[in-house]
């Protein structure tokens, strides 16, 4: 007797679902197909892009779909990694990983830089000296002729205090106008914790809202993303594999200019 109300309740939800998921996979034949969603800075070959992160995996936990997108519109893409990942004494390890991924990601070993300075260690609690890694990451900025910076906003996507080390320094470079002229600054947005773990879902929520580069990838580079962090095996805990399967981060990067 209760099975009928009860299919009536649940009715609602699970259409509103279906609509989403429907939506959200016609978006994407839509923006991964390079249509009218799809930024210039994903079509230009004239990018030189330089994606700065905090540690070896960031690249494929949060920016791979910059990264694959920019290198399929023929930009020529480089990273910045600004400490070993040495939390647990993995740093030599976690290298290695790294040029393994990158390369999955478009991005040859030639191209990948990693810092291991005593002042950049991998600390979730510790917020990196600005002026230090300011002038460290403006004299890569200038020798590689770099028109074009990605890395985290403010948020720093999980609150990683070396990740937003990261934006605080190229806040400052950009407000100080200390940065080469054409060169550009994106950030990567941070999302709620309900939106992050939506995967495609969040797919017509990221087109709706108001932001300067959207990435979105198609189901075949989504899995090239996955076999990209799944080069960091000694990084590969129980939850970073849910994190692949359910994170839109996998699948989509909102971006702001500075």
């Amino acid at each position: 007797m209760a099975a009928g109300p009860l299919l009536w309740a649940l009715l609602p939800p699970l259409l509103l679902l279906l609509a989403l998921l429907v939506g959200a996979r016609r978006l994407r034949r839509r923006y991964a197909g390079g249509g009218a969603g799809a930024p210039a800075a994903a079509r230009a070959a004239d990018v030189r892009a330089l994606l700065v992160t905090a540690h070896p995996d960031d690249e494929a936990l949060f920016f791979a779909p910059t990264a694959l997108r920019l290198g399929r519109g023929g930009a020529r893409a480089a990273l910045l990694c600004c400490s070993a990942g040495n939390y647990y004494n993995q740093g030599e390890i976690r290298k290695k990983e790294l040029e393994q991924s990158c390369l999955l990601l478009g991005i040859p070993a030639a191209n990948v830089t990693v810092v291991d300075h005593r002042d950049f260690p991998d600390n979730p609690a510790l917020h990196w000296d600005t002026q230090l890694l300011a002038t460290l990451v403006l004299k890569h900025i200038e020798a590689n002729n770099i028109n074009l910076v990605v890395t985290f906003d403010a948020g720093g996507v999980s609150g990683h205090a070396n990740h937003t080390s990261l934006y605080t320094a190229l806040s400052y470079l950009h407000s100080e106008r200390k940065l080469p002229e054409g060169c550009h600054v994106l950030t990567l947005e941070t999302v709620n914790l309900f939106r992050k773990y939506l995967s495609i879902l969040d797919i017509p929520i990221s087109c709706l809202l108001p932001r300067d580069a959207l990435f979105i990838l198609t189901a075949e580079e989504a899995e090239q993303a996955r076999k990209a962090m799944r080069c960091h095996r000694s990084q590969l805990l129980w939850f970073r594999h849910l994190y692949m399967l359910f994170s839109r981060y996998m699948v989509i990067n909102s971006l702001r200019l500075l």
